[in-house]
């Protein structure tokens, strides 16, 4: 049921971007008032939790850890699994945003032989970092539609990416990393039924959101052939605040732009915020020295104590009358008494 109305949900936006192109208001709606709305929706949405998230209160150091902790000098300590300063928590944060280490180390429990097994799933994390790496270099080379000079590290980027030399225009690899990621997530969803029983609207909705906008940019680069001057120009007056009479009237193109402009929308408030949780997730980013550093949660209110020496003078008599030894009385004897 959610992957159907996922579905109906991709389609809808996908011909209300057709229908977009039968009007020039239709048009100018697509490509000047919707971009804003949804860069404005994107920057303002991600500071927003960026900055919730941050001012979170953490009073505990609740680290997850994998390996020894620092202790005494001759034991050997994990110093990424469980770091004890912050270069060691940097460095984790870093390979789990650039490596997925976490999803590496996932496991999944399987009957193999009669007996419950537990393996690593590394098919899902080779999926799941072909995905973000092929589209972080996707995304940097449309930085070319939307820069005047082109940067030196955008071509050469493009450069390395199409380096088969494959085909009219040059196929890249990112192009084809990507679709064949997504399809697999998306495949993967749908035939664990585990997976299917455990997923909801919006884990279809973004994986086909993504895969549509794959395969419409695909389609334009190798099929279609869009007028890459007249879309160039077109960013550029929307990036420099200068937008100008849109002059792309392809219906694909409008789709591509609309489904984009989807994606920034919904981006904040969906589960695709985790590319900036990575970097805020108390579990990842603090040390673990516990043990050599006492934390004291700063909002604790002043609790009245009741010391035991308190307790001994209020009750001193019954104490002697009971015979049992007083401390003070032990400690305020002097040496000439004895």
């Amino acid at each position: 049921m959610h992957a159907l109305l996922a579905c109906a949900t991709v389609l809808m936006l996908i011909l209300l971007g057709a229908l977009a192109g039968s009007s020039s208001a239709g048009i100018a709606l697509v490509t000047i008032v919707l971009p804003y709305l949804a860069w404005l929706t994107l920057i303002l949405g991600v500071c927003y939790r960026v900055v919730r998230w941050s001012l979170s209160p953490v009073p505990y150091r609740i680290p997850t850890t994998c390996g020894q902790q620092r202790s005494l000098p001759w034991i050997r300590s994990a110093r990424l699994d469980n770091p004890s300063n912050g270069a060691g928590a940097a460095m984790r944060v870093a390979l789990e945003v650039l490596l997925f280490r976490s999803l590496l180390r996932n496991s999944r429990a399987r009957i193999q032989g009669g007996r419950l097994a537990f393996a690593e799933s590394r098919v899902l994390w080779l999926g799941a970092l072909a995905l973000h790496w092929s589209l972080l270099v996707v995304v940097l080379r449309h930085l070319r539609f939307a820069m005047e000079p082109t940067p030196a590290f955008v071509r050469q980027l493009g450069e390395f990416d199409g380096l088969l030399q494959i085909g009219a225009p040059t196929l890249l690899l990112s192009d084809v990393v990507l679709l064949g990621a997504l399809s697999y997530l998306l495949a993967r969803r749908w035939w664990n039924p585990a997976l299917r029983y455990l997923s909801l609207f919006s884990d279809y909705f973004a994986l086909l959101l993504l895969l549509t906008i794959a395969a419409s940019g695909i389609w334009m680069r190798y099929v279609s052939r869009v007028d890459v001057v007249s879309v160039k120009q077109l960013v550029l007056g929307l990036v420099t605040l200068h937008p100008q009479r849109p002059t792309v009237s392809d219906p694909l193109f409008l789709v591509h732009l609309l489904l984009v402009s989807t994606l920034a929308i919904y981006l904040p408030f969906s589960k695709l915020m985790h590319l900036g949780g990575a970097f805020l997730s108390p579990t990842r980013n603090l040390a673990n020295n516990s043990r050599r550093k006492r934390h004291v949660n700063p909002w604790n209110p002043a609790v009245p104590t009741h010391s035991y020496a308190e307790w001994e003078r209020e009750n001193a008599d019954k104490l002697t009358l009971a015979g049992l030894p007083l401390d003070e009385a032990s400690n305020d004897r002097s040496p000439a008494a004895d």
